[in-house]
């Protein structure tokens, strides 16, 4: 069973501060900004995105409960605004910035060499500089132990994935839950889509659905989201067909009820809260022995995992932690070879 999220914070009180070209900086209690003031820019798809975005807003605003601290925040509607955001951050003297997301890796990188006594943070994604931390997740780990369930859990054989924009990361949940799926059940068809090439993919729940519903007419009767915001149209296609879903990032099994299998959750929340708590500059590389990934058991789907499941799934993940199954990384060399 995964570790009981951090608590859901009241929504940040924001005052609008200025930044060029139209930016607007928030700062969450309502105070001037201190020197050592963290901020933390979301990506697009925003901080209530119900996915990765949120998981990180979780995680500040329980900093923000149990520390009493403030910080600056920024959402990210465009492309083109992530290194001014970044930069604008750290002239205010923002530390440690919290850059959000993959997306802002070279906007990042290009911002730190500026700003050599700054603290930066990028989640996930890898910055060689020496005032970053990159904290990174073994998704293949969590994904495996997801694909394995929808496998043992499938009345059809037939599973499905939904990712979002079609890039290495979201190859590497794929990867993991096929895995996962075909250690559980030799035999079974694993169905993929992804949503689109470009970031607008992460937040497209019509096409979700879509994808999702296509699959459904092939025979798949549960489907994996990686896919931001677009999941949250996959999830309601399978309510609506009587299927499962299983989400992803955050903790999604409660916008479903009874139709969410399970979400394969990264704890991006308690990633953010650390590194608040204590920056270190290089790599972290979070995954099922770190508890840096689970797939999540609570009120609202513990009916649908049976004992038996459940004892094969803790099972696979003793064994993935001790080293005996390897899941592989498709991000190691940009392929899938299990």
């Amino acid at each position: 069973m995964m570790k009981p999220s951090l608590p859901f914070s009241p929504t940040v009180r924001a005052i609008a501060t200025g930044l060029a070209a139209g930016l607007t900086v928030a700062l969450a209690s309502g105070a001037a900004a201190a020197q050592t003031t963290p901020a933390v820019i979301f990506d697009m798809g925003g901080k209530f995105d119900k996915s990765f975005n949120e998981a990180a807003y979780r995680g500040v605003e329980q900093w923000k409960k149990d520390t009493g601290g403030k910080y600056l925040e920024f959402e990210i509607s465009n492309e083109t605004q992530r290194v001014q955001a970044i930069r604008r951050m750290a002239e205010r003297g923002a530390s440690p910035i919290i850059s959000v997301g993959f997306a802002q890796a070279s906007a990042l990188n290009q911002v730190a060499k500026d700003f050599p006594k700054t603290k930066f943070v990028i989640i996930d994604e890898r910055v060689n500089q020496p005032n970053v931390q990159s904290v990174l997740f073994k998704e293949q780990e969590g994904s495996f132990l997801v694909g394995a369930l929808a496998a043992l859990t499938s009345k059809t054989g037939k599973v499905g994935f939904v990712g979002g924009m079609d890039i290495p990361l979201i190859r590497k949940f794929e990867c993991g839950y096929e895995q996962g799926a075909k250690v559980a059940n030799p035999k079974v068809d694993v169905l993929k889509n992804m949503t689109g090439t470009t970031a607008t993919a992460w937040n497209d729940p019509t096409r979700g659905g879509e994808l999702a519903k296509a699959q459904f007419a092939k025979g798949v009767d549960v489907v994996f989201a990686a896919a931001g915001g677009t999941g949250v149209g996959v999830y309601q296609a399978a309510k609506d067909a009587g299927k499962l879903a299983i989400g992803v990032d955050s903790n999604q099994n409660h916008l479903q009820p009874g139709t969410m299998l399970s979400s394969m959750v990264k704890r991006v929340d308690v990633a953010v809260y650390n590194v608040l708590k204590e920056w270190k500059p290089g790599i972290s590389v979070l995954g099922l022995k770190e508890g840096g990934v689970e797939y999540a058991v609570d009120q609202y789907n513990a009916k649908l995992i049976s004992p038996q499941i459940k004892a094969r799934l803790d099972a696979y993940k003793a064994d993935i932690v001790a080293g005996k199954i390897k899941v592989v990384d498709y991000m190691a060399d940009n392929a899938c070879k299990p």
